[in-house]
């Protein structure tokens, strides 16, 4: 069947889809499956698409859209899996704004419900030569490994109380004052679910290079082993000529999505950490969360850190706080200082 689609998703990036594809009523119900559907609900929030260049595209009942495979638990929004059968006309949700599509168990009532999306079929690779398979996202410009690079720059960790605690605004400001100091900066976002806007985002603020897990053939890193492909990418980085990698562990440290694990194995070689919280007792419970894995915070920041009040609560604590907004320069002397003691000198850039 061939089928001209409206919109493609930012998480089918690694496919390569052009409009017009052509669709097989063969569905492996697998993470990473690329997916045709027809969306059902006209919605006046959470109604955005990412394109695989990050555009948002607003989305309408009718659109056909190409999406992908994948699961999803994030408290402020849906929670899915990846059913364990997809069939051509069974209904299944969009999970979030990169296109990851599967059976929504639960929601946010902030977000309110997914829309609801038709299956279509799944989209087929037709090869020059070869069989056509359905599409996935599995082969992209990432590939797993099986230990840390050998030689490995500096690395900053950035870890969350929760999703939407600042750790995104606290990388760029790193990445933008590391830059400024003449630092080459390679950025990654080593766990959470398929979407550009952040490291967007980090490479606007000047990262030379930038790569996901999505980069690696995940959709999001729920109910998987995040180890090979945060190595994947911390490889990827590091090999392209960088003073230093900034790590952005997406989710929050007792979610699902790998965080805790990676931190055991990135933390003890981490040349700093800086803990995001959404409040002081958020930062409380991140610090002895982290010392329970034998690591230290190197610096709180977050909406717990907007304010003198939030401050002065962390400061009982024993780490340092900066709000990376408006302390910029501060958190930058907390974290970069004791990595490069002696600002280098800037580069003259090509």
């Amino acid at each position: 069947m061939h089928l001209e689609l409206d919109k493609i998703a930012s998480s089918t990036r690694n496919a390569g889809l052009s409009h017009s594809v052509v669709l097989t009523s063969e569905i492996p119900a697998e993470r990473g499956v690329v997916l045709a559907v027809r969306v059902l609900d006209q919605k006046t929030s959470y109604n955005e698409v990412e394109d695989p260049h990050g555009r948002m595209m607003t989305i309408h009942a009718g659109d056909l859209l190409a999406g992908v495979l994948g699961g999803r638990k994030a408290l402020r929004g849906y929670t899915g899996e990846v059913p364990t059968s997809v069939r051509v006309g069974d209904i299944l949700h969009l999970l979030n704004k990169g296109g990851v599509i599967g059976l929504c168990s639960s929601y946010n009532p902030e977000v309110g419900p997914p829309a609801r999306v038709e299956v279509l079929g799944a989209v087929l690779c037709v090869p020059d030569i070869g069989p056509s398979v359905p599409a996935t996202i599995h082969e992209g410009p990432v590939k797993p490994a099986d230990a840390l690079p050998a030689s490995l720059p500096p690395m900053i960790l950035l870890a969350g109380t929760c999703m939407h605690a600042g750790k995104t605004a606290a990388a760029c400001s790193l990445i933008r004052q590391a830059t400024a100091r003449g630092l080459r900066v390679g950025a990654t976002k080593v766990t959470g679910v398929a979407l550009r806007r952040d490291s967007l985002e980090m490479r606007d603020h000047g990262a030379r290079v930038v790569c996901t897990f999505a980069d690696a053939g995940l959709p999001s890193t729920c109910d998987v082993d995040p180890l090979p492909v945060a190595r994947g990418c911390l490889q990827y980085v590091a090999e392209r000529d960088v003073d230093l990698v900034v790590v952005e562990l997406g989710d929050g440290l007792l979610g699902e999505y790998g965080v805790s694990e990676l931190l055991a194995e990135l933390g003890p070689v981490a040349s700093g950490i800086v803990l995001s919280a959404t409040d002081p007792v958020a930062a409380w419970g991140g610090i002895h969360l982290l010392r329970a894995l034998n690591l230290e915070a190197t610096v709180v920041t977050g909406p717990a850190t907007d304010n003198a009040a939030g401050g002065l609560a962390i400061a009982h604590l024993n780490v340092p706080a900066a709000n990376a907004r408006t302390e910029a320069e501060l958190l930058a002397a907390i974290v970069l200082d004791r990595i490069f003691p002696a600002s280098p000198m800037l580069r003259v850039m090509p």
